[in-house]
């Protein structure tokens, strides 16, 4: 499985981004994608999984009721991690992964895109 992220750019604090992770491959294997963060200086974080049959998705703390992912309807390997009320403390590299089983590790990880949330 390959994953390509993308989407990360400049916003100012307040506004939106929309990440998207695009998984190639034997996709039909998967049982979840996650995105993690990491902000300089500081060691990678979860911020929210969705299970790859359709749902549900868990959330950090950090960004529960700011942050939604969903599945594209129409390009079936795509999963967005929408981001709104962003601060400055989100700021960080974003990076997809997936993994074939849960609890387990994860198997597959993207290259990362950066996000950068301007006060």
């Amino acid at each position: 499985v390959q994953l390509q992220a993308s989407g990360g750019g400049l916003v100012q604090a307040g506004g939106s981004l929309r990440l998207s992770c695009a998984a190639s491959g034997r996709t039909f294997d998967l049982y979840d994608i996650g995105w993690f963060r990491q902000a300089p200086g500081k060691e990678r974080e979860f911020v929210g999984r969705y299970k790859w049959s359709r749902g549900p998705t868990y959330f950090a703390d950090a960004v529960k009721g700011r942050f939604t992912m969903s599945r594209d309807n129409a390009a079936n390997t795509v999963v967005y991690l929408q981001m709104n009320s962003l601060k400055s403390e989100d700021t960080a590299v974003y990076f997809c992964a997936a993994r074939l089983r849960s609890p387990g590790s994860w198997n597959f990880w993207g290259q990362g895109t950066q996000v950068t949330v301007s006060s």
